[in-house]
């Protein structure tokens, strides 16, 4: 996967508390059935940032948003890359080095 430490975490039924800074750090979404996933084995999560909001629908929508943020980054990012890519190879074929 792409997150082993935390699979790790999780795994471990030693580890009774999981602490986190932000929800959204944990997963981006479903956090609510984690907890309940959790709970049922006796263990718990704990959110350290009071600045973390208690109303269902802002946290949905703060999700929501960070997600398709985090999905246009992204985007931006392969294509910056790929847009590099390109001119580097333009550029050693016009140069003789390709």
């Amino acid at each position: 996967g792409k997150r082993p430490k935390i699979r790790r975490v999780l795994s471990d039924p030693s580890a009774s508390v999981v602490v986190v800074k932000h929800r959204d750090r944990l997963a981006r979404f479903g956090v609510e059935y984690l907890e309940a996933a959790l709970s049922a084995q006796g263990r718990r999560i704990v959110v350290t940032d009071e600045g973390e909001t208690d109303d269902d629908l802002v946290r949905d929508v703060i999700e929501v948003l960070t997600s398709m943020c985090a999905r246009l980054y992204g985007r931006r990012g392969a294509r910056n890359r790929a847009m590099r890519a390109v001119t580097a190879t333009t550029h050693a074929e016009t140069t003789g080095l390709g």
